[in-house]
């Protein structure tokens, strides 16, 4: 019967996928898998090695398979051809330096599912380009080691290659399949390369690697839950399991934030690649996949149940997705069984326990919009897309304008602050318009401590900004000679394109104003397509350009050329300000000069308040502190002064973001001394 189900549902799959394979599942290593029979030549007629510019391809039927008395798949691709040779190899072949300087400019994936028997099969077409200074002799590329090699081709040709097991975290397995290929002509620095790959094998849920270090095992299964199944399948990509084919360095847990630092590399060198794929998905009868999302965005499916051919008949769902530019994401890939529940700020899809629960979701999101509509504008470029996890003890995902969590039943406090990031995001991520890592993140952590200020105060606010800058001041360099740090456009670590970039909304608002800021945000939103296409064409900074025009198109008045300059096109470091001393003198009519004298012992400028206090009032003055140098601010109150404050914790520094100096009763021409070091540069005006 299962052989009848194959002959019957094969026609089926392969008239409406065009090029799906469903290579033979593998749980033994490559080496010892009889790999499938090759495809025709990609200059041919295989759509997937089509240009990513050009127009899917119709109707030619490259791929066919069949499934013997045991259930067993077959797949063959193409004309027959010599077989490649796979040796598992005792240790990789491949270097650091290797994997470092490949780059993926393209991925054209057709993708094939057979969620019941939790199967995955792919065709890649893979364009790499060599960022590395010397020509490459081997390109390496990995995926889990759940998943198996089983063909690769270059310029036509089928290559035999090594495969070593490679120990990374990176997978949620702790190890990764290596495929180190052999070309014919070393590939040059600045040249590219496509490949033609084959590999298939089994996703179900897989805690290994965080049981390796300690973890209880039921808790890491709710970190680590990437899984294929007939109700629920979701791959999150690098860093959790890698589905698609990457080149990396091997990272693993507990070493620092190596791991961390390397998903966000693999995430900034894939944001400018072209991404396609065209999924189709075998389901059991009569309980199709309702809901598709790639790279965080939905994806329509179009569903054909086999309907008359007999309960044991797979269904086929299938979509397709394409982006010109991927954004600073890993590719990921949901499909499941929910039930949707549409609103005007988001679409949730849920399971049926949870479908009660999920208008908290709702209300809160309508109680937020307003919020965010006033700062951002009325329309986002996608949907907000909530998708319930299968356990509510799951670890909550998110990626572009998706979460993926448990949507049971939340305090509506606390779900407040998470929808108004995660919408956030929904006006700076689509499919064809995606904004680069600092600008997406740092937008989204700025939008959730405005919040907090709009419902608990500024101090509240700023408070949940410094939990982690100690750790940003760790990271930064101690000078810009020390390293050169991470720049906005080019970071890699969550504290740098999170943390730091939610600083720098804090302090453009302090430079411009409110007004200013929301009209900047809301006409970037709205007319991103400038920034694109630059980001597109590799401008690492055309967000940070687009965004200064827009301010200054917006009414700032401002000079902002060194901030942007200081803290988003370079990384100098964070200031190290001090109050070096404080003046207070008597005027007339019972008011007071106060001198107070701040210097910077950092690389990057700042523009800080400084207040001082009396018993009964208060003055607040920003001042412009310059790298390397001091400046003397002159504030005038109404009665004997009692407190200098210099910096509200707005600005990020290396030691301490609020200083404060007390002022006892001293004679008025003798300075009030504060700890800390001074600089013997001269004091500068700020800029205008």
């Amino acid at each position: 019967m299962k052989f009848f189900r194959a002959r019957m549902m094969a026609p089926v799959v392969l008239a409406i996928l065009q090029v799906a394979p469903l290579c033979k599942a593998q749980n033994a290593p490559a080496a010892q898998s009889s790999a499938p029979r090759a495809p025709q030549d990609p200059a041919s007629s295989s759509p997937a090695n089509a240009q990513p510019q050009s127009p899917a391809p119709s109707g030619k039927v490259i791929f066919s398979r069949s499934t013997d008395e045991n259930g067993q798949i077959t797949t063959q691709v193409g004309p027959a051809a010599t077989q490649p040779t796979i040796e598992m190899a005792k240790e990789p072949t491949a270097e650091d330096t290797d994997r470092q300087a490949v780059t993926f400019t393209a991925l054209d994936l057709d993708v094939h599912l057979r969620t019941s028997a939790h199967q995955i099969a792919v065709r890649a077409v893979v364009t790499v380009r060599n960022d590395g200074k010397t020509p490459l002799a081997r390109i390496p590329l990995q995926i889990s080691s759940s998943l198996n090699w089983e063909q690769i081709r270059v310029a036509g040709r089928n290559v035999s290659f090594p495969v070593a097991t490679l120990n990374s975290d990176a997978d949620h397995t702790g190890q990764l399949h290596e495929a180190a290929i052999p070309l014919a002509q070393p590939l040059a620095p600045g040249a590219t390369l496509r490949l033609d790959v084959v590999y298939s094998g089994s996703i179900v849920p897989n805690a290994q690697r965080l049981v390796t270090i300690g973890t209880p095992e039921d808790l890491a299964l709710h970190s680590d839950w990437d899984e294929i199944s007939p109700s629920f399948t979701g791959l999150r990509g690098f860093g959790d399991v890698v589905w698609y084919p990457v080149s990396s360095v091997p990272v693993i847990l507990g070493d620092g934030s190596r791991l961390f630092d390397e998903i966000g590399r693999h995430k900034l060198f894939l944001s400018v690649a072209h991404f396609r794929l065209r999924l189709a998905v075998e389901f059991p009868h009569g309980n199709p996949p309702t809901v598709a999302i790639v790279n965080g965005v939905p994806a329509p499916l179009t569903v054909t149940d086999a309907q008359g051919l007999g309960p044991d008949i797979d269904g086929i769902a299938t979509t397709t997705a394409d982006s010109p530019a991927l954004g600073f994401v890993a590719p990921s890939l949901f499909v499941a069984v929910r039930k949707a529940h549409p609103s005007d700020h988001l679409a949730a899809w849920t399971i049926p326990d949870d479908e009660v629960s999920v208008q908290s979701w709702i209300d809160a999101a309508s109680t937020v919009a307003p919020f965010v509509q006033g700062w951002l504008g009325k329309a986002p470029r996608t949907q907000l897309t909530l998708l319930d996890l299968p356990d509510p003890d799951d670890a909550p995902f998110e990626t572009g304008a998706l979460l993926a969590t448990t949507l049971h039943d939340v305090a509506a406090d606390r779900l407040s602050g998470v929808l108004v990031h995660s919408l956030t995001h929904a006006y700076t991520q689509s499919a064809t318009e995606p904004s680069p890592g600092w600008l997406n993140e740092g937008l989204a952590t700025f939008m959730e401590s405005l919040w907090i200020e709009k419902r608990r105060g500024r101090d509240q606010a700023l408070e949940m900004l410094e939990v982690n800058r100690p750790a940003l001041a760790l990271a930064e360099p101690s000078s810009p000679g020390a390293s050169a740090g991470e720049p906005l456009a080019l970071a890699i670590a969550p504290v740098y394109y999170r943390t730091k970039a939610a600083y720098v909304f804090w302090m453009l608002r302090d430079l411009t104003s409110d007004e200013a800021l929301r009209a900047a945000l809301q006409a970037y939103v709205g007319a991103s397509s400038e920034a694109t296409q630059l980001a597109a064409n590799g401008t690492t900074n055309s967000a940070a350009a687009s965004l200064q025009r827009l301010l200054k198109q917006a009414g700032a008045t401002r000079d902002l050329a060194w901030f942007f300059s200081d803290w988003i096109d370079a990384d100098k470091g964070l200031p190290d300000l001090t109050i070096d001393s404080v003046f207070p003198n008597a005027a007339q009519a019972g008011t007071y000069l106060v001198a107070v004298n701040v210097t910077n012992a950092g690389y990057a400028a700042a523009y800080v308040p400084v207040t001082v206090r009396t018993a009964k009032n208060f003055v607040t003055e920003r001042v412009f502190v310059p790298a390397r140098g001091h400046v003397v601010e002159r504030l005038v109150v109404i009665g004997p002064p009692t407190q200098v404050q210099l910096n509200d914790g707005t600005v990020p520094e290396t030691q301490a973001s609020v200083h404060v100096t007390d002022i006892g009763p001293a004679p008025s021409d003798q300075p009030i001394p504060s700890s800390g070091s001074t600089s013997s540069s001269s004091e500068q005006p700020p800029p205008q």
